[in-house]
């Protein structure tokens, strides 16, 4: 190993600093297991694992510094009092995080232990695995036209009066790339009046740049609830448990495709409607989940122009743009865009990958989403087993 690939503990998504505190306050002793799942057809070599078991070690020697941990309190006051004691000296454990080749070549992963504690590493582990691929097996690349190409997208996107956020961290081509291409987005907000990019979802980029940081939580929150509380009604459960720890909803986004729009529109109701400012969409397809907001907020009685959509499907500009055009008049609209930012333009494709919770406390959870089959995240049978009980829930 050269150099570590992760650096500074802040160096991921902000959901997972206010999914840790939600974490730490309710469910502490909880136990999880999360696991990898290689979607594409990209394989690896012993090499690999060897480089990333070092880099796997190298994330226990961070800890936030006194500089990181002033800024954390200073621009996320919703975070716990007693959750910033925690980070003070939380490290990572890079035991129980289980690496291997399978016979086919493909990437094995799992990790073990404390939900509170296992939290962070999903993000950094992506963000490694994708690195590394990047610089021992495809390596026939370089960073030609990545300025460029950035800056055109900010532009068109600004020019369309789409609001985004840059989320690029977990299947980023590399460090560099994704500082490449906040800088480009600054660049044009410094130049032009009509810039529409609102910040990153990275804590260490929105210091380093000092834009604004945005997220809320994943599917493992709501995945969560259905071994915590019940596989019954999760979603209802996972939002009353975020409302038990941030009580204003200062970062109130509900997600809604943990097991389909359809069973999140049930759990849904006047009280969650009201307090909860904006949802995310995250698979399916955006102008049917727009017009069944659209429908859900007007049967509540709810001008849905006071209320907003996060679309964060695997977005692309011209994606984006049809979408904000479909939004307009109707309902307020941003953009959470990633791969596309951080990975696109190359001479090969990204990573398809996720590491997804896989278990609490031994009991299984499942992601079921709304792109049908064959995109679930969960044992098999769990996974069938949530598919009946949400066509059975009223």
């Amino acid at each position: 190993m050269d150099t570590p690939i992760i650096t500074s503990l802040l160096d991921t998504d902000l959901y997972k600093f206010s999914m840790m505190n939600y974490a730490l306050e309710l469910f502490p002793i909880a136990t999880s297991v999360y696991k990898f799942k290689n979607r594409g057809s990209q394989r690896f070599n012993q090499k690999f694992i060897s480089e990333l078991q070092e880099q796997i070690n190298s994330l226990a020697g961070l800890k936030i510094t006194d500089e990181e941990y002033l800024h954390m309190k200073e621009k996320f006051k919703y975070l716990t009092p007693g959750y910033f004691e925690y980070l003070k000296n939380f490290r990572y454990n890079p035991a129980k995080i289980s690496i291997w080749l399978t016979e086919d070549n493909n990437l094995g992963l799992g990790v073990t232990g404390k939900w509170v504690e296992r939290m962070l590493l999903e993000v950094p582990l992506m963000a490694i695995i994708s690195e590394l691929y990047f610089t021992t097996i495809d390596t026939d690349w370089d960073y030609n036209g990545q300025e460029e190409r950035a800056y055109e997208k900010v532009k068109r996107l600004s020019e369309a009066g789409c609001l985004f956020v840059e989320m690029g961290t977990r299947r980023r081509r590399s460090f560099k790339t994704q500082d490449m291409v906040l800088r480009e987005f600054v660049k044009y907000g410094k130049e032009n009046d009509n810039s529409t990019f609102l910040g990153t979802s990275n804590v260490y980029f929105a210091m380093k740049y000092g834009i604004k940081c945005y997220g809320s939580q994943a599917h493992e929150i709501t995945q969560a609830a259905q071994a915590l509380n019940s596989y019954n009604h999760c979603n209802y459960y996972a939002m009353e448990n975020w409302l038990k720890v941030f009580k204003n909803l200062e970062i109130g986004t509900a997600l809604t495709d943990t097991v389909t729009v359809d069973a999140f529109l049930k759990d849904f109701n006047k009280k969650l409607t009201i307090l909860y400012k904006s949802v995310r969409q995250d698979s399916g397809c955006e102008l049917l989940f727009t017009d069944k907001m659209i429908k859900h907020y007007k049967k509540m009685e709810i001008d849905p122009r006071e209320k907003a959509i996060v679309f964060s499907n695997g977005l692309n500009v011209d994606k984006a743009i049809k979408i904000e055009e479909y939004c307009d008049n109707k309902i307020k609209c941003s953009f959470g865009i990633g791969t596309h930012f951080s990975n696109e333009g190359f001479s090969s494709p990204a990573l398809n990958m996720v590491i997804k919770l896989w278990s609490i406390n031994g009991c299984p959870v499942v992601k079921l989403g709304d792109d049908g089959e064959g995109k679930e995240n969960g044992d098999p049978k769990a996974v069938e087993f949530m598919r009946w009980l949400v066509s059975q829930s009223v």
